[in-house]
């Protein structure tokens, strides 16, 4: 049970003094995305541009969000990992009326790098948008690594961290449901809810760098 007592995904606070936001099912009983297309959804829309980048990282051309989704094109993303100051995991799930993985849940905020934008610029921006803040620390960059789900799906993603003593109030077109969760909640709700994938293999490969020091 975690101190905000919204520990099934249906109800609860947010910590911080965020408000969960309309009741929805766990990840087992949910909804999941039909399409499997595993990549995180920022506030954007399907007109957004976005830099195409090969399997260095090296930007090679430009399209819409919905064209890059469509056609399976690399891109760039950004993973935000979020803890309280009482060292609580920023958990939420996702909005059923997401483009990708409608009402799954997340380990992470985070979206698409813009056409042109860096990305500590977008890490920035989509965790003050996602957790609907302003005045975050800048997130801090840790690694990058090139997602790869098959079937061609893949894109380059770098996964940062932050600590938010700010009062959250997530944006309901993209947050259905959140929570800060302790560690060892964690723990059981990762073989108990249905989680998006890439933000699953950026919460893996976290753990691996800071079991390396």
């Amino acid at each position: 049970m975690s101190a905000d007592g919204g520990t099934d995904g249906t109800s609860g606070t947010g910590g911080a003094g965020g408000t969960g936001g309309a009741g929805g099912t766990s990840g087992t009983d949910g909804t999941g995305g039909a399409d499997g297309a595993d990549v995180l959804s920022g506030s954007g829309s399907a007109d957004e541009i976005l830099d195409i980048v090969d399997a260095e990282d090296r930007v090679i051309g430009r399209a819409p969000r919905g064209e890059a989704y469509a056609k399976g094109l690399r891109h760039r993303c950004v993973f935000v990992r979020v803890e309280d100051a009482e060292g609580r995991l920023f958990v939420h799930r996702r909005t059923a009326t997401k483009l990708i993985f409608p009402s799954l849940y997340d380990l992470f905020v985070g979206g698409v790098v813009g056409a042109g934008e860096t990305y500590d610029d977008a890490a920035l921006r989509e965790a003050e948008e996602e957790l609907g803040v302003t005045g975050l620390p800048r997130p801090e960059p840790l690694f990058r690594f090139l997602y790869d789900g098959g079937a061609g799906r893949t894109w380059w993603s770098a996964v940062y961290q932050v600590r938010c003593d700010l009062p959250v109030r997530p944006q309901p077109e993209e947050v259905a449901w959140h929570a800060f969760l302790p560690p060892d909640e964690v723990e059981r709700r990762l073989a108990e809810w249905e989680w998006v994938p890439d933000g699953l293999a950026a919460h893996e490969r976290f753990l691996a760098h800071r079991r390396a020091g």
